[in-house]
Formats: structure tokens, sequence, C-alpha cells
């Protein structure tokens, strides 16, 4: 059996259904990547990098799986298309995204398919604010820092509101 490690992803939504998106991933996650270990409560956001679009619900999830890091991102991708999720501009519309932010405790990982930790996680308030309140204490590998110190420093002003 291989070793079970801890990784935490971020659920953003907003098309559809966007609580039962949220509900949907999460149960698909459980099944298809491993055991839920944690959820944060759910955020409001607005979005980010495309503005003129629907805001979004945002979740943190924790998990654990004995996946490989690539072997994950291929069963989130795979998550996303059941789901309905179809690419059509960066930072546009979506069903649902998954994306996954740390794996493991000190895993650093940069190549064409995957960065870990995700590359731009500590500039965007609605990856840290969900990830904070189920992780706080969680050392982000490259900068040796906690995700709530992060926060703290942070200077992104997007508007993240706690439903």
């Amino acid at each position: 059996m291989l070793e079970q490690k801890e990784a935490y992803l971020l659920l953003g939504t907003n098309m559809g259904d966007r609580d039962s998106n949220l509900q949907q991933a999460i149960a698909l996650i459980e099944s298809e990547i491993g055991n839920v270990i944690a959820a944060s409560s759910v955020y409001e956001t607005a979005p980010w990098g495309k503005t003129d679009q629907p805001g979004f619900l945002n979740q943190a999830v924790g998990v654990k799986t004995a996946l490989l890091p690539l072997e994950l991102l291929q069963v989130m991708l795979d998550i996303e298309k059941k789901m309905g999720r179809v690419r059509l501009e960066r930072w546009g519309e979506r069903l649902i995204d998954i994306d996954l932010i740390f794996y493991g405790e000190d895993t650093i990982l940069n190549n064409e398919e995957l960065s870990l930790p995700h590359p731009e996680m500590h500039k965007r308030r609605f990856v840290l604010e969900p990830l904070n309140e189920i992780a706080a204490d969680y050392i982000h590998p490259v900068f040796k820092e906690k995700v709530s110190s992060i926060l703290t420093n942070l200077s992104d002003e997007l508007t993240v509101q706690k439903l």
C-alpha cells in the first residue's frame, strides 16, 4: 500500500448551482482521490483575473491520498470533466475548478504539467482565506512561512466573504 499524503485543494465555481457544484466535487474527491479530512467554510469571492463574470464560491479541502502528484492532477482534471467543465478561456467562467495547492509536507515540483506548491497561491486572498481556516499552521515549503502568516502579509484587496 502506498503511503498516504496530505494534499490541499481549492475548489471554485461560478456557474449553475454553485453550492451543489461544490458538494458534488467533494463527493467525487472523496470517492476518487481519498478521504476528505477537512473542508473550509464556503466563501463568496469577486472574480479574479477576468472580472466581467459572475462571482465565485470557493472552498478549500484537505485530503489524504495515495495518489502521486501527477496522478492526483489527472484525477482532478477528470473530475472537472465529469462535472461538465469546458475550458474556453483562461480565468473564464467555470462550472468547477479544482486546484492543487499543497501536496505532502515539503513537496516542491516544477515541470510543464504541474508546479507545487501552487505558484500563485501566496498572492490570492480567495485561496488563502479558506486555506487558512483548515491549514493555518501549514508551512509553505518554499517560503518557510505558515499559511496564516502569508495571509496576514497579503496585499490582495479582492473581496472574499465567508458565507
